[in-house]
């Protein structure tokens, strides 16, 4: 269960979860309804032959949000619509009104929403008790919501909230490609994105480039600024940082890779859960990294 995106929320770390493994149950996943679009709900980390809703790692816990989507597209349903509305029109003589058109379209989904395929999806989270963050295996800021109202839904009260820095990152990002030091641990990658401050300004995005040079220096000079930044933490992970604070490409290196290959497992469920272990003490690792770099605010209890 490497995550490949890390969009992170923050919650008091004093925040009672005692009732964490019950809310889950009442919150699984069921399946969806026939005139239903979609479902969500929690499932196993481990798979549908699992029951466990919570796997739990000292200080950090891994949660999995399930969902089924119907797969309904709007271009059927207006294809079969139009074809409706042209009998009618045929045999009235008449165009149809808009509350008809908007009752035949109705029935119309009623009556296909049953046959639908459905199509599952998963979303995983790990819980950090000791920082007090939820990280979320999503770039998009809507769907790390999501999963953060179904736990608030599981507990009936969670204050988690987007991170929040108290500096602007595109100037930290910026600094660091100018030349500023960066923190220790931390060294530059092979990508960025630069924009015009100005709106609709210009876009220059980079790849596989040094960024300490003079092209790029140009691209400073002349008011740029960094908005997304390719890192490397050691030799264990490498990551884009966004200004919207996202963590995107995460990826395991080779030197956090290698922990798991020293050791032999027996089974599936021994091999997730070291891989859960590497992944939540990478994250930790991280988390520290930025929260000092970035000045990332404290939850209020």
């Amino acid at each position: 269960m490497f995550f490949r995106n890390l969009t992170l929320f923050r919650f008091p770390p004093t925040t009672k979860l005692d009732d964490l493994d019950s809310g889950l149950d009442e919150c699984q996943l069921k399946p969806v309804g026939p005139l239903e679009l979609s479902s969500r709900g929690f499932i196993s980390p481990f798979g549908r032959d699992s029951d466990v809703l919570a796997a739990r790692q000292r200080d950090a816990i891994w949660l999995t949000m399930g969902g089924e989507n119907r797969l309904l597209p709007g271009s059927v349903v207006n294809d079969m619509l139009a074809k409706k509305l042209e009998e009618i029109e045929q045999k009235e003589g008449r165009k149809p009104g808009g509350r008809t058109r908007k009752r035949i379209k109705d029935e119309l989904i009623t009556d296909l929403l049953p046959r639908a395929f459905v199509k599952p999806s998963r979303t995983d989270a790990i819980l950090d008790l000791e920082h007090g963050i939820v990280v979320v295996d999503t770039s998009s800021r809507k769907n790390g919501e999501s999963v953060v109202s179904e736990v608030r839904r599981a507990l009936g009260s969670f204050p988690a909230l987007p991170l929040n820095a108290e500096v602007a990152p595109r100037s930290v990002l910026t600094g660091w490609v100018a030349g500023e030091p960066l923190p220790d641990g931390l060294s530059l990658g092979d990508e960025c994105e630069l924009r015009d401050p100005i709106d609709q300004g210009a876009v220059v995005k980079v790849q596989r480039m040094e960024l300490q040079s003079d092209e790029i220096a140009k691209h400073l000079e002349s008011g740029k600024q960094v908005t997304r930044l390719a890192l490397t933490l050691d030799d264990h992970v490498s990551f884009v940082l966004g200004e919207d604070l996202v963590v995107r490409k995460f990826k395991l290196l080779d030197g956090a890779v290698d922990q798991l290959e020293s050791t032999e497992r027996e089974d599936l469920r021994a091999e997730l859960d070291a891989r859960f272990v590497l992944m939540a003490g990478e994250v930790k690792r991280l988390f520290a990294v930025l929260e000092k770099a970035l000045k990332l605010s404290k939850a209020e209890a």
